[in-house]
Protein backbone atom coordinates (compact mmCIF):
# COMPACT_ATOMS: atom_id res chain seq x y z
CA UNK A 1 0.00 0.00 0.00
CA UNK A 2 1.17 3.30 -0.81
CA UNK A 3 -0.10 6.32 1.90
CA UNK A 4 -1.06 9.55 -0.23
CA UNK A 5 -2.18 12.44 1.16
CA UNK A 6 -5.98 14.23 0.23
CA UNK A 7 -6.43 17.91 -0.48
CA UNK A 8 -7.95 18.23 3.17
CA UNK A 9 -4.23 16.90 4.29
CA UNK A 10 -5.89 13.72 5.38
CA UNK A 11 -3.62 10.43 4.53
CA UNK A 12 -5.46 7.63 2.62
CA UNK A 13 -3.41 4.26 1.44
CA UNK A 14 -4.22 3.24 -1.88
CA UNK A 15 -2.86 -0.13 -3.47
CA UNK A 16 0.74 0.12 -4.72
CA UNK A 17 0.82 0.64 -8.41
CA UNK A 18 2.11 -2.48 -10.36
CA UNK A 19 5.55 -2.21 -11.98
CA UNK A 20 6.06 -1.00 -15.58
CA UNK A 21 7.43 -4.30 -18.09
CA UNK A 22 10.93 -2.20 -17.83
CA UNK A 23 10.57 -2.68 -14.07
CA UNK A 24 9.33 -5.95 -13.72
CA UNK A 25 12.15 -7.15 -15.82
CA UNK A 26 14.86 -5.95 -13.60
CA UNK A 27 12.68 -7.16 -10.37
CA UNK A 28 12.69 -10.69 -12.05
CA UNK A 29 16.49 -10.05 -12.29
CA UNK A 30 16.85 -9.82 -8.49
CA UNK A 31 14.29 -12.10 -7.72
CA UNK A 32 17.12 -14.45 -9.62
CA UNK A 33 19.73 -13.10 -8.62
CA UNK A 34 19.24 -12.04 -5.17
CA UNK A 35 20.83 -8.38 -3.99
CA UNK A 36 22.46 -7.11 -6.84
CA UNK A 37 24.75 -4.07 -7.89
CA UNK A 38 23.47 -1.85 -10.67
CA UNK A 39 26.65 -3.89 -12.85
CA UNK A 40 25.48 -6.93 -12.41
CA UNK A 41 21.89 -5.94 -13.15
CA UNK A 42 23.06 -3.93 -16.02
CA UNK A 43 24.58 -7.78 -17.33
CA UNK A 44 22.19 -9.54 -16.22
CA UNK A 45 19.81 -7.35 -18.47
CA UNK A 46 22.00 -7.60 -21.29
CA UNK A 47 21.21 -11.38 -22.01
CA UNK A 48 17.75 -10.34 -22.34
CA UNK A 49 18.05 -7.39 -24.48
CA UNK A 50 20.63 -4.41 -25.16
CA UNK A 51 20.11 -1.45 -22.90
CA UNK A 52 22.66 1.36 -21.23
CA UNK A 53 24.00 0.88 -18.10
CA UNK A 54 22.39 4.57 -17.10
CA UNK A 55 18.94 3.21 -18.31
CA UNK A 56 19.29 0.69 -15.75
CA UNK A 57 20.46 3.03 -13.09
CA UNK A 58 17.71 5.60 -13.95
CA UNK A 59 15.03 2.40 -13.51
CA UNK A 60 16.58 1.47 -10.09
CA UNK A 61 16.68 4.79 -8.75
CA UNK A 62 13.05 4.95 -9.70
CA UNK A 63 11.97 1.84 -8.25
CA UNK A 64 13.61 2.81 -5.11
CA UNK A 65 11.21 6.15 -4.86
CA UNK A 66 8.30 3.76 -5.83
CA UNK A 67 9.76 1.70 -2.98
CA UNK A 68 9.88 -1.65 -5.51
CA UNK A 69 13.49 -2.22 -4.59
CA UNK A 70 15.70 -1.64 -0.96
CA UNK A 71 18.94 -0.20 -1.70
CA UNK A 72 21.65 -0.91 0.70
CA UNK A 73 24.37 2.09 0.40
CA UNK A 74 26.93 1.54 2.74
CA UNK A 75 29.29 0.42 0.21
CA UNK A 76 30.53 2.27 -2.57
CA UNK A 77 28.43 0.37 -5.14
CA UNK A 78 25.06 0.20 -4.15
CA UNK A 79 23.28 -3.22 -3.99
CA UNK A 80 19.61 -3.20 -4.87
CA UNK A 81 16.96 -6.10 -3.82
CA UNK A 82 13.55 -6.70 -4.42
CA UNK A 83 11.37 -5.15 -1.74
CA UNK A 84 8.32 -6.61 -3.37
CA UNK A 85 7.40 -10.59 -2.99
CA UNK A 86 8.00 -12.41 -6.58
CA UNK A 87 4.44 -14.11 -6.03
CA UNK A 88 2.11 -11.49 -4.48
CA UNK A 89 3.30 -9.45 -7.50
CA UNK A 90 2.83 -11.93 -10.54
CA UNK A 91 -0.53 -12.78 -8.97
CA UNK A 92 -1.38 -8.99 -9.12
CA UNK A 93 -0.57 -9.03 -12.83
CA UNK A 94 -2.39 -11.89 -13.90
CA UNK A 95 -5.24 -10.71 -12.15
CA UNK A 96 -5.21 -7.65 -14.01
CA UNK A 97 -4.29 -9.65 -17.22
CA UNK A 98 -7.44 -11.77 -16.63
CA UNK A 99 -9.89 -8.59 -16.02
CA UNK A 100 -8.30 -6.87 -18.47
CA UNK A 101 -7.82 -8.83 -21.24
CA UNK A 102 -10.74 -11.80 -20.43
CA UNK A 103 -13.45 -10.07 -18.91
CA UNK A 104 -12.20 -11.69 -15.38
CA UNK A 105 -12.71 -15.12 -16.89
CA UNK A 106 -9.71 -17.78 -15.86
CA UNK A 107 -11.48 -20.46 -17.67
CA UNK A 108 -10.82 -18.59 -21.38
CA UNK A 109 -7.16 -17.50 -20.46
CA UNK A 110 -6.61 -21.29 -19.16
CA UNK A 111 -8.56 -22.27 -22.52
CA UNK A 112 -7.00 -20.08 -24.56
CA UNK A 113 -3.47 -21.04 -23.72
CA UNK A 114 -3.71 -24.37 -23.87
CA UNK A 115 -5.32 -24.57 -27.67
CA UNK A 116 -2.35 -22.49 -28.62
CA UNK A 117 0.37 -24.78 -27.80
CA UNK A 118 0.45 -27.80 -26.90
CA UNK A 119 1.37 -28.85 -23.53
CA UNK A 120 4.27 -31.28 -22.57
CA UNK A 121 3.53 -34.56 -21.05
CA UNK A 122 5.00 -33.20 -17.55
CA UNK A 123 2.87 -30.34 -17.40
CA UNK A 124 -0.35 -32.23 -18.71
CA UNK A 125 0.32 -34.05 -15.26
CA UNK A 126 0.81 -31.05 -13.32
CA UNK A 127 -2.66 -29.53 -14.67
CA UNK A 128 -4.99 -32.96 -14.56
CA UNK A 129 -3.40 -32.89 -10.54
CA UNK A 130 -4.15 -28.89 -9.88
CA UNK A 131 -7.87 -29.52 -11.10
CA UNK A 132 -8.39 -32.82 -9.33
CA UNK A 133 -6.80 -30.22 -5.84
CA UNK A 134 -9.07 -27.77 -7.13
CA UNK A 135 -12.13 -30.32 -7.50
CA UNK A 136 -11.41 -31.59 -4.15
CA UNK A 137 -11.20 -28.15 -2.51
CA UNK A 138 -14.47 -27.01 -3.97
CA UNK A 139 -16.34 -30.50 -3.03
CA UNK A 140 -15.07 -30.41 0.53
CA UNK A 141 -15.77 -26.28 0.82
CA UNK A 142 -19.45 -27.20 -0.51
CA UNK A 143 -19.99 -29.96 1.80
CA UNK A 144 -19.16 -28.04 4.93
CA UNK A 145 -22.02 -25.89 4.04
CA UNK A 146 -24.48 -28.55 3.75
CA UNK A 147 -26.73 -29.35 6.78
CA UNK A 148 -27.75 -32.89 7.22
Amino acid sequence: MVTTEEDDGTAVSAPTPLPTPAEFEILRILWKRGPSTVRQVHEAQLEIRTVRYTTILRLLQNMHEKRFVRRDDSARSHVFESALPQLETEARFLDEFVEEIFEGSTSRLVLRALSRELASATELKEIAAMLERLEAEHTDGSREGEHD
